[in-house]
């Protein structure tokens, strides 16, 4: 397999795994829960995922043939907290998601060294898609932060549980034996 090609197939499942992340620490929060913040320099869940969601619209729609930085997006209002529920917030990120996987799905081994604009700085393809990736995980990794420290006890693992690493380490390794 080309090169380019398993990039693309990495990242796609990259991609995949940081949305997947973001849905299992989204699930156990409430409405109550994506409105919380610490402070007023802080954002809530809800603030990030319209952030997130607006940042990949804008990003991913026509990517290989205009600027990423699209002239009807308005950064600053997505730092407004405008969503009144789970649903709608849940809505929200979802349809950022969808725009970057259609786009990403389309993409093939000739795009990645073509450059696109961001801010009307130029990209090549593979060095937007890495931005992206880091950008995304990043506020997901806030989400996660944020949901555990609200429901504390109650929080479901997303990752290896504390004290099972070893019991983890030794099911991986019968798993990719078989």
């Amino acid at each position: 397999m080309p090169i380019g090609t398993e990039y693309l197939k990495v990242v796609r499942e990259r991609f995949r795994k940081v949305k997947e992340l973001g849905d299992k620490a989204l699930q156990q929060l409430s409405d109550e829960d994506i409105h919380w913040t610490l402070n007023e320099s802080s954002n809530n869940i809800a603030v990030i995922v319209k952030h997130l969601s607006g940042n990949m619209t804008s990003r991913w729609t026509d990517f290989l043939t205009s600027d990423g930085e699209k002239t009807t997006r308005d950064r600053d209002q997505e730092f407004i907290n405008t969503i009144t529920s789970k649903q709608d917030m849940v809505s929200i990120w979802e349809k950022g998601w969808e725009v970057l996987f259609e786009t990403i799905d389309e993409l093939d081994e000739a795009d990645l060294l073509k450059n696109v604009a961001i801010r009307g700085e130029n990209h090549t393809v593979m060095d937007a898609i890495e931005r992206q990736l880091a950008h995304y995980a990043y506020h997901v990794g806030q989400i996660v932060y944020i949901g555990k420290q609200l429901k504390d006890e109650e929080w479901e693992t997303l990752s290896i549980p504390k004290g099972k690493s070893e019991e983890y380490l030794q099911e991986m390794l019968k798993k990719n034996q078989d």
